[in-house]
């Protein structure tokens, strides 16, 4: 049994953890037959699986998801794309090759929560991510804004990103449309070559989840 001194000690150092994994073994007497070097074993499992589902908690809430997503709960009856696809994705490996996912689909079909719930699967790997939505992006760093807007404050963020880290984009417009929507021209062609043609597409399909899960709640 720890005695108050090593138990004081053990607090300041910041391994309540180890307290935690002691008491829990003294407590039980299915461990007072192992050996030493055994019950060092479980304490250090123990206070490393601790410290993993801190630090995991901990980058969850830093990222500020919009919604608590999670990559078991996904629905894909009726969508437009199977569990195959969101198993490639959520093993976070287009992190590690600097490329990105763009999820796209109309209002309410759920793209917000498929990114959220691949962004948390990141979180789950120790990747810092960060939730954020254009508009406050812009606001966040409106001292940049004042002097690029639009496209060109695109192309500058894509600029710094591209071959550096990953992003996933959720975005009502399919790759056909996006020429157009970031106004033609070289900026454009810039943006594109740099996301588009090097990216993962997931289509979420045109069923609208937000209607689909309240007739749930009622029912």
């Amino acid at each position: 049994m720890l005695n108050n001194e090593t138990r004081r000690k053990l607090l300041e150092l910041g391994l309540p953890e180890m307290v935690a994994a002691i008491d829990i073994q003294n407590g039980d007497s299915n461990y007072a037959g192992l050996s030493f070097d055994e019950r060092i074993g479980y304490i250090t499992d123990y206070v490393y699986q601790e410290k993993f589902n801190q630090r995991v908690t901990r980058l969850i809430k830093q990222s500020k998801f919009r919604v608590a997503a999670d990559v078991k709960s996904i629905d894909y009856s009726d969508r437009g794309f199977t569990r195959d696809d969101i198993l490639r994705i959520s093993d976070c490996s287009f992190i590690n090759k600097h490329t990105s996912v763009i999820i796209h689909g109309p209002t309410g079909s759920g793209k917000t929560y498929l990114g959220c719930a691949i962004g948390k699967e990141a979180c789950k790997q120790r990747i810092k991510t960060r939730y954020i939505r254009m508009p406050d992006l812009i606001m966040e760093y409106d001292e940049f804004a004042n002097i690029t807007h639009g496209k060109q404050f695109l192309f500058e963020l894509i600029e710094r990103r591209y071959d550096n880290t990953a992003t996933i984009f959720c975005t009502q417009y399919p790759k056909k449309d996006w020429h157009s929507r970031l106004g033609g021209g070289i900026h454009a062609d810039s943006i594109m070559d740099r996301i588009v043609h090097n990216s993962t597409w997931i289509f979420t399909g045109t069923k609208n989840m937000r209607e689909a899960t309240a007739k749930a709640d009622i029912d």
